[in-house]
């Protein structure tokens, strides 16, 4: 590990490293697992602490210390409902004896409360989004449109924009997960962010030379990863098999817009998940996302990615005819439409030989987690030595 700048004599350097939430084992909890791995010594805090016994090994064997909103009823279930009260949860963590303070932030975490003698860096996965840029698309899906919740839910986001830019003032460093979300960091913070890739286990992800006749998509059953673009693509070609692989609260609304050449999985282990990521013929990426861990996950297993052509997926896939010399890792699709992916979906299989799956899985391995840890222990020492160059 890198050896950092060290803290007040007599005693070792002491590290804390804040997340938001944890409730289950997503992309930034695999940022959280690596970051944990390089500060073996942290100790970890959280808002709250829900994560499930069979999930909890990126916790690196640690008891997380939450917030009082651990203790709310009803907090397992509902704990998004708690936004109004998370910023002033996140204040009352007493972070006052550490000298680095790391926040994964993708809600409130960045918002600790620290002083001058302490160190701030935040890995920010993505400034809240619905807060900003997804505002009126969260106030739809929530239906909150108009009426007093309306209203009440306005003010409570409008309120919360204001501490969240407020609080992005006290953090010493920010670091993005993609230059998409650098952008929108100095969009909303007027802050530079240096960008670290999130990581992928590529030992995990064998190559897979021979392909079958099938297409993959995976992701959690929720609005904004349009699944349902894909079941209703796929429903205008019966000729081509699809594997959706996931759950949530979505489920019937895609099941209705499937055809019978769409098969649902349902919630897989990462190891079933693997195997499909391998065999596929492609997989579909149809959400724009701050970053994308699973298409990376995909081409190291040497399976290309047709993918909405928006947000971090431009940073991770390598677009047929976009890349000059560059062997392609896939494709994009300009438009969230179904009628636009079918279009992709025949660019692609005209292009077929095109896509080499070595290449693919090499360009992947660009994104492994000793460069993440490598880069992101180098952003932490530049921020302790900006700090003690300032401090002395």
């Amino acid at each position: 590990m890198t050896q950092f700048p060290p803290s007040p004599p007599g005693r070792s350097m002491r590290v804390a490293v804040v997340h938001d939430w944890l409730v289950v084992y997503g992309g930034a909890e695999r940022v959280l697992e690596h970051i944990l791995d390089l500060f073996p010594q942290a100790d970890l805090f959280s808002l709250i602490d829900f994560v499930p016994p069979d999930q909890r090994h990126f916790l690196r064997g640690k008891s997380p210390i939450t917030s009082f909103l651990q203790k709310v009823p009803g907090a397992r279930r509902h704990y998004r409902k708690m936004l109004p009260l998370m910023p002033l949860a996140i204040e009352q963590l007493d972070l006052s004896a550490y000298d680095l303070v790391i926040s994964s932030h993708y809600s409130v975490a960045k918002g600790v409360l620290t002083g001058p003698g302490q160190v701030h860096v935040c890995y920010c996965h993505s400034p809240m989004r619905y807060a900003w840029d997804h505002y009126h698309e969260y106030l739809r899906e929530m239906n909150l449109q108009r009426g007093p919740k309306s209203w009440f839910a306005r003010w409570q986001l409008h309120k919360l924009r204001g501490w969240d830019v407020l609080s992005a003032n006290a953090v010493d460093a920010f670091v993005a997960n993609s230059q998409f979300v650098a952008r929108r960091i100095h969009k909303y913070y007027r802050r530079d962010a240096q960008v670290i890739w999130p990581p992928i286990d590529t030992a995990l992800f064998d190559l897979q030379e021979n392909k079958d006749d099938v297409y993959v998509c995976a992701g959690r059953f929720v609005p904004f990863k349009r699944l349902d673009l894909v079941a209703e693509a796929f429903a205008q070609m019966p000729d081509k098999r699809l594997i959706i692989v996931g759950d949530g609260p979505e489920m019937a609304k895609i099941r209705g817009k499937a055809g019978s050449n769409c098969e649902f999985t349902g919630f897989l282990p990462a190891a079933q998940v693997r195997q499909h990521l391998r065999r596929a013929k492609a997989f579909i990426f149809p959400s724009e996302e701050d970053f994308g861990i699973v298409p990376l996950e995909a081409q190291a297993c040497g399976t290309p990615v047709i993918a909405y052509g928006r947000g971090g997926a431009l940073e991770t896939v390598v677009g047929l005819g976009q890349a000059g010399d560059a062997a392609p890792t896939g494709l994009f699709f300009e438009t969230q439409t179904a009628d636009c992916l079918v279009e992709a979906v025949r660019r692609f299989e005209e292009n077929q030989l095109a896509f080499v799956p070595a290449a693919i899985s090499e360009h992947a391995g660009k994104f492994g987690i000793d460069t993440f840890k490598r880069r992101f222990a180098a952003a932490v020492q530049q921020a302790m030595d900006e700090h003690f160059a300032r401090r002395w």
